[in-house]
């Protein structure tokens, strides 16, 4: 299938939540593969919801099942809707009949999907459906249809996002529960729509919740909460575990929305789960998580790449994959509070260490680091607010991208790995990124500032299909010789930032890979990361230690860059420094 061809593609993903989630990094892949096209999903309500603030997305169109589109009528009405928007290819995630059927219906000329559920002579362009015998992920289930067009590479994990008025919102919610933004909320998600026989026992949620909740105040000298969650009818279960615990509570079991959901869920220190649709949104955030599995695989529907996540029974009936247990529920009775308490401290702990830990290579160590920089006990309580007001600056050749001399078309840009995940951590941590960039090359003539354009948006374009938006670009085309005040070390740039976005120095860090940078940090008096993957070397970090241009921190990755900003930020005081402003 050439790239160029399909000018509007519509994209039918699947009805229930989890799946929908773990087709994610599918969907993200598919607007790598055509990034000029037009790209809409059609889903089922909740499912549009969860994706209503996609960035991948162009338009998200919502198929009614049960009121306007129900019956042969309403899919005749859906069919007609979809013919005028004029796709000319339907990808189909979802395996059922019906959405092939409704994509030919509305005329669409290809229809690209598993050859599932006696669909393929709806279908122009069939996979063939892998072969049950080798169980696969859900998340690679999906990733793999899209193979056959050119998808390739190592799967990435699912992402979601919320925004920050979002999670305000979800912040003023738990409050008027009494829950603060600097509490530890521990996640219960008791229930599931899909049947009771994936239910663990509701007296054993509550008793792990509660003995958490002892072990975490004690040890992270926290307050910690319980948030019950669950979809609407199952209130009286949410009602029933609180009530069964000591510390706070709030019970939201049917009384949020999907995106409500989400938001709540990203604050969870833990998630306490079945195997549901919370689960993989907790996933998609990296909340740690714990997850009993009963009647249905783990192999195939568990926390994608979190084996250490799930706990199950071993027995010999499971999976069934039956809605309701015909004999005695062995799969979920067999599983004790005492496993499920030892598993979440094991997520916490491991999670804890992922959050604190450099790598080994890192240059400066906490041994020789200043004391200001070490990182013992620096997890932030929440780590989806720790970084709320602040502006993190970006270099771009050397920081976050190989830098080649001049980068002249998008083709040349390449990130570094690990780049688009890391800033997509520090955006869910709830930072505004923004770049600044010397780009002499426009003034040799090298490119046009319509050649710059071009590369940028294909990099806005990697980051937005990660959740990693850039707040803004800001780049100094001028010559080294001409003497403006943009070109760093020059501030120009970062007091345009100041003027337009209204960027607080007293909250702000830049990242960059040369002297420069450095140079520029310090005199707008912000923190500072060097990243030793462009000009300076790592062997020549080491010297700098010594200078008045030592960075705050020395990292070897973008990775352990935002490693050590989010557990800096974590322990400055919430009050300004004296002194920092631009020096003009």
């Amino acid at each position: 299938m050439h790239k160029a061809l399909p000018r509007k593609i519509l994209v039918r993903v699947p009805n229930w939540i989890g799946d929908a989630v773990m087709c994610e990094p599918a969907l993200r892949g598919l607007r790598s593969l055509f990034p000029a096209a037009e790209l809409t999903i059609l889903a089922r309500p909740a499912i549009a919801e969860l994706f209503t603030a996609y960035s991948g997305l162009d338009r998200v169109l919502v198929y009614d099942d049960k009121v306007a589109h129900a019956g042969i009528a309403g899919k005749w009405l859906l069919a007609g809707s979809l013919r005028r928007h004029g796709f000319d290819l339907a990808v189909l995630f979802q395996n059922a009949f019906e959405a092939a059927f409704i994509t030919w219906l509305a005329g669409i000329p290809r229809r690209y999907g598993y050859a599932t559920d006696g669909r393929v002579l709806f279908l122009t362009e069939p996979v063939a459906v892998p072969h049950r015998d080798r169980p696969v992920h859900q998340v690679e289930y999906y990733w793999n249809m899209l193979k056959p067009i050119g998808l390739s590479g190592a799967v990435p994990l699912p992402m979601l996002h919320v925004s920050a008025d979002e999670d305000r919102m979800a912040d003023a919610r738990l409050a008027s529960a009494g829950i603060d933004s600097s509490d530890l909320i521990i996640g219960v998600n008791p229930g599931s729509t899909y049947g009771r026989a994936k239910r663990w026992l509701p007296d054993r949620f509550a008793d792990v919740a509660r003995q958490l909740a002892e072990r975490l105040e004690k040890e992270e000298c926290a307050h910690v909460a319980v948030a019950l969650l669950g979809a609407r009818g199952e209130e009286p279960l949410g009602k029933d575990i609180a009530s069964r615990i000591d510390c706070r509570s709030i019970v939201l079991s049917g009384a949020t929305s999907i995106r409500e959901l989400m938001a709540v869920v990203k604050r969870c220190r833990l998630l306490i789960t079945n195997d549901t649709g919370p689960m993989h949104i907790a996933a998609a955030f990296g909340v740690p998580i714990v997850a009993v599995f009963g009647p249905t695989d783990s192999r195939m529907t568990a926390p994608y790449r979190q084996e250490r996540s799930v706990v199950r029974e071993a027995v010999d009936c499971a999976p069934c994959l039956l809605r309701e247990c015909p004999i005695d529920h062995r799969c979920m009775t067999q599983v004790s509070v005492g496993r499920v308490y030892d598993a979440a401290m094991k997520q916490i702990r491991a999670d804890t260490l992922t959050g604190n830990k450099l790598a080994g290579d890192t240059l400066m160590s906490q041994e020789t680091a200043p004391p200001a920089t070490k990182l013992s006990a620096c997890r932030p309580a929440n780590l989806s607010t720790v970084l709320d007001g602040y502006t993190i600056f970006l270099d771009r050749d050397g920081t976050l991208n190989a830098d080649p001399g001049y980068i002249k078309s998008p083709d040349q840009l390449e990130l570094f790995p690990g780049v688009p995940e890391a800033l997509a951590r520090l955006k869910r941590a709830g930072a505004r990124l923004i770049l600044v960039t010397n780009q002499s090359g426009v003034a040799r003539g090298l490119l046009s500032q319509d050649d710059l354009a071009a590369v940028h948006a294909k990099l806005n374009h990697i980051l937005d299909g990660v959740g990693a938006s850039l707040d803004a670009i800001y780049f100094c085309p001028h010559h080294p010789d001409d003497g403006c005040d943009c070109r760093k070390p020059n501030p120009g740039m970062i007091a345009q930032a100041v003027r337009e976005r209204r960027v607080d120095l007293e909250r702000a860090y830049l990242i960059g890979d040369h002297v420069r940078d450095i140079e520029l940090a310090k005199r707008i008096g912000a923190r500072s990361v060097l990243v030793t993957t462009g000009v300076v070397r790592p062997q020549e970090s080491e010297r700098l230690k010594e200078t008045a241009l030592a960075p705050d921190w020395i990292a070897s990755s973008m990775t352990e860059a935002a490693d050590w900003l989010l557990c800096d930020a974590g322990r400055l005081p919430d009050q300004a420094n004296d002194g920092r402003a631009i020096h003009r």
